[in-house]
Protein backbone atom coordinates (compact mmCIF):
# COMPACT_ATOMS: atom_id res chain seq x y z
CA UNK A 1 0.00 0.00 0.00
CA UNK A 2 1.24 3.52 -0.95
CA UNK A 3 1.76 5.88 1.67
CA UNK A 4 -0.88 8.09 0.43
CA UNK A 5 -3.70 4.91 0.09
CA UNK A 6 -2.19 4.33 3.59
CA UNK A 7 -3.24 8.06 4.75
CA UNK A 8 -6.23 8.01 3.04
CA UNK A 9 -7.48 4.62 4.74
CA UNK A 10 -6.38 5.92 8.10
CA UNK A 11 -8.59 9.38 7.43
CA UNK A 12 -11.45 7.44 6.44
CA UNK A 13 -10.93 5.20 9.39
CA UNK A 14 -10.87 8.17 11.58
CA UNK A 15 -14.10 9.12 10.21
CA UNK A 16 -15.66 5.57 10.56
CA UNK A 17 -14.71 6.05 14.26
CA UNK A 18 -16.00 9.40 15.33
CA UNK A 19 -19.36 8.73 13.26
CA UNK A 20 -19.78 5.70 15.42
CA UNK A 21 -18.69 7.23 18.64
CA UNK A 22 -22.12 8.46 19.72
CA UNK A 23 -24.97 6.53 20.56
CA UNK A 24 -27.84 8.19 18.48
CA UNK A 25 -25.54 7.38 15.02
CA UNK A 26 -25.07 3.72 16.18
CA UNK A 27 -28.67 3.85 16.57
CA UNK A 28 -29.82 5.11 13.23
CA UNK A 29 -27.08 2.45 11.60
CA UNK A 30 -28.88 -0.42 13.15
CA UNK A 31 -32.45 0.66 12.34
CA UNK A 32 -30.80 0.86 8.77
CA UNK A 33 -30.00 -3.08 9.26
CA UNK A 34 -32.92 -3.63 10.40
CA UNK A 35 -35.17 -2.33 8.85
CA UNK A 36 -33.63 -1.32 5.20
CA UNK A 37 -33.63 2.40 3.49
CA UNK A 38 -35.79 4.82 5.77
CA UNK A 39 -36.77 8.32 5.23
CA UNK A 40 -35.46 10.85 7.72
CA UNK A 41 -38.55 11.42 8.93
CA UNK A 42 -38.95 7.80 9.43
CA UNK A 43 -35.22 7.53 11.45
CA UNK A 44 -36.44 10.97 13.27
CA UNK A 45 -39.37 9.18 14.97
CA UNK A 46 -37.01 6.42 16.89
CA UNK A 47 -35.71 9.58 18.64
CA UNK A 48 -38.51 11.47 20.00
CA UNK A 49 -36.46 13.12 22.44
CA UNK A 50 -33.73 14.46 19.77
CA UNK A 51 -34.99 17.06 17.43
CA UNK A 52 -35.42 16.60 13.73
CA UNK A 53 -32.72 19.08 12.70
CA UNK A 54 -30.62 16.93 15.65
CA UNK A 55 -31.43 13.85 13.50
CA UNK A 56 -30.56 15.10 10.10
CA UNK A 57 -27.16 16.32 11.84
CA UNK A 58 -26.52 12.68 12.78
CA UNK A 59 -27.45 11.68 9.20
CA UNK A 60 -24.87 14.30 7.58
CA UNK A 61 -21.95 12.90 9.67
CA UNK A 62 -22.67 9.39 8.42
CA UNK A 63 -23.41 10.45 5.12
CA UNK A 64 -19.48 12.26 5.45
CA UNK A 65 -18.13 9.05 6.46
CA UNK A 66 -19.99 6.59 3.53
CA UNK A 67 -21.98 5.01 6.30
CA UNK A 68 -25.41 5.67 4.79
CA UNK A 69 -26.04 6.44 1.00
CA UNK A 70 -29.07 8.76 0.48
CA UNK A 71 -31.27 8.65 -2.63
CA UNK A 72 -33.91 11.08 -3.96
CA UNK A 73 -37.17 9.52 -5.09
CA UNK A 74 -39.45 12.22 -5.10
CA UNK A 75 -39.78 15.00 -2.71
CA UNK A 76 -38.12 12.55 -0.07
CA UNK A 77 -34.37 11.54 0.32
CA UNK A 78 -33.83 7.45 1.07
CA UNK A 79 -31.31 6.51 3.63
CA UNK A 80 -29.61 3.09 3.47
CA UNK A 81 -26.65 1.30 5.38
CA UNK A 82 -23.36 1.28 3.92
CA UNK A 83 -21.56 -1.48 5.70
CA UNK A 84 -18.74 -1.84 3.34
CA UNK A 85 -16.19 0.66 5.75
CA UNK A 86 -17.55 -0.85 8.94
CA UNK A 87 -15.57 -4.51 6.88
CA UNK A 88 -12.89 -1.88 6.23
CA UNK A 89 -12.66 -1.01 9.83
CA UNK A 90 -12.99 -4.72 11.04
CA UNK A 91 -10.41 -5.84 8.60
CA UNK A 92 -7.59 -3.49 9.01
CA UNK A 93 -7.56 -2.24 12.09
CA UNK A 94 -10.19 -4.39 14.57
CA UNK A 95 -8.80 -7.65 13.30
CA UNK A 96 -5.60 -6.56 14.73
CA UNK A 97 -6.39 -7.13 18.19
CA UNK A 98 -8.12 -10.03 17.27
CA UNK A 99 -5.20 -12.37 18.58
CA UNK A 100 -5.17 -10.77 21.47
CA UNK A 101 -8.09 -11.57 22.84
CA UNK A 102 -8.13 -15.04 21.65
CA UNK A 103 -4.53 -15.50 23.54
CA UNK A 104 -5.99 -13.98 26.49
CA UNK A 105 -9.42 -16.49 26.25
CA UNK A 106 -6.75 -19.29 25.52
CA UNK A 107 -5.00 -18.24 28.77
CA UNK A 108 -8.21 -18.02 30.94
CA UNK A 109 -9.26 -21.53 29.87
CA UNK A 110 -5.64 -22.68 30.78
CA UNK A 111 -5.75 -21.36 34.08
CA UNK A 112 -9.16 -22.32 34.74
CA UNK A 113 -8.28 -26.17 33.93
CA UNK A 114 -5.15 -26.25 35.30
CA UNK A 115 -5.31 -29.33 38.36
CA UNK A 116 -5.08 -27.27 41.78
Amino acid sequence: MTQAASSAAQRQRARTLQALAAPPRQRILDLLRQHGPMTAGAIADHFPRISRPAVSKHLALLRQADLVRAERRGRQRWYRLNAAPLGRLYRDWLALFEDLWLQRLTDLKQTIEKPT
